[in-house]
């Protein structure tokens, strides 16, 4: 079992950058994929990044290619989403997620609210 508990969403001008952490319990971190999705209000939830459980690999989603930056740091059970040149429609909840596929939906957290005003 694995527990994951996002940070770091705000408020943010259109421009500017956030980082997202989620932290992960369990001794198995480095055994999963992680990754980050993102519903926003009346859409579904959709992908944004994933990683590799070595950090080898990365996978991104066209809208967020080039701005986002997904990242892990297997000693302190955290991965990391770093959001630059924000745009409003980058508003939503952003989730964490942990899993054995490429792109990892086995475990979930509670999300993290990521607001860009215009």
């Amino acid at each position: 079992q694995v527990q994951l508990v996002e940070s770091g969403g705000g408020l943010v001008q259109a421009g500017g950058s956030l980082r997202l952490s989620c932290a992960a319990s369990g001794r198995t971190f480095s055994s999963y994929a992680m990754g980050w999705f993102r519903q926003a209000p009346g859409k579904e939830r959709e992908f944004v990044a994933a990683i590799s459980w070595s950090g080898g690999s990365t996978y991104y989603a066209d809208s967020v290619k080039g701005r986002f930056t997904i990242s892990r740091d297997n000693a302190k059970n955290t991965v990391y989403l770093q959001m630059n040149s924000l745009k409003p429609e980058d508003t939503a909840v952003y989730y964490c997620a942990a899993g054995l596929k490429l792109v990892p939906n086995d475990y979930w957290g509670q999300g993290t609210q990521v607001t860009v005003s215009s």
